[in-house]
């Protein structure tokens, strides 16, 4: 794992979540975290603009999962809110895995996976109030030189 750290404003959280958006390869997961309005949401819509989605992505909170898939997107992306999980016994009905075969995972509220979160992945933590925001990625290996943000 390789540490990265950039601060921003709201109006760069676009330009950011493109970057991320459009370096992602089926297998990927990125694990989003920070608190209620920090920006996960901002900047998952943004990764799944850049891979093709017209509209606005709704926020998956009460679904929990959002699935788009070609010709939506060009690439098959699962939008994951674990906000309402309670108990990471929950998640094994979800079938998040099978996601992952040929498609990628957004993963927003991650400390509701309990243990070790997710291993291997990309994991975004985004800090600050207002209109000032810091991400904190800590970038594995996977990402190699695929990591747009440098």
């Amino acid at each position: 794992m390789t540490g990265f750290s950039v601060r921003y404003d709201l109006a760069d959280a676009e330009r950011i979540g493109a970057a991320i958006g459009a370096a992602l390869a089926a297998g990927d997961v990125v694990l989003l975290s920070g608190d209620l309005g920090a920006g996960k949401t901002t900047l998952a819509r943004a990764m799944l603009k850049a891979r093709g989605l017209a509209g606005e992505a709704p926020s998956p909170t009460f679904a929990i999962v959002q699935p788009y898939a070609p010709p939506e997107t060009d690439l098959p992306i699962a939008h994951v809110d674990l906000y309402r999980i309670e108990d990471a016994d929950e998640l094994i009905e979800l079938g998040l895995d099978d996601y992952l075969y040929d498609g990628a995972l957004l993963i927003e509220w991650p400390e509701r996976l309990g243990g070790e979160g997710w291993p291997g992945a990309l994991l975004l933590r985004i800090s600050g109030v207002g209109d000032a925001r810091v991400l904190t990625a800590a970038v594995p290996t996977s990402w190699g030189s695929r990591w747009p943000l440098r």
